[in-house]
């Protein structure tokens, strides 16, 4: 099993930026994808960037440019960077790691924009 435990979040004004960590620990070992969700009020959670073990990356349309995804090995952390915030970033950001055929998710952390 995977256990994963998000930090970063916060309040900041639109324009800014914030660095979302996403810390592992457990099988990690056995760890395919890495990825960023996020879910805003009232609303379906969705993807937000993803990561290969072999450094793919991919990137929903409404961020590409302005989010950052990263990780570092020796830390077993992966990183989500995001710059140029809107008020419609505002959600609940959540790690998921995909360990076939399981998924494992964070806890979340709140990500709030101010406009």
């Amino acid at each position: 099993q995977v256990q994963l435990v998000e930090s970063g979040g916060g309040l900041v004004q639109a324009g800014g930026s914030l660095r979302l960590s996403c810390a592992a620990s457990g099988s990690i070992f056995s760890v395919n994808v890495m990825g960023w969700y996020r879910q805003a009020p009232g609303k379906q959670r969705e993807l937000v960037a993803r990561m290969g073990n072999t450094g793919w990356t991919s990137y929903a349309d409404s961020v590409k440019g302005r989010f950052t995804i990263s990780r570092d090995n020796a830390k077993n952390t992966v990183y989500l960077q995001m710059n140029s915030l809107k008020p419609e970033d505002t959600a609940v950001y959540y790690c998921k790691a995909t360990t076939p055929p399981f998924d494992a998710w964070g806890q979340g952390t709140l990500v709030t924009v101010s406009s």
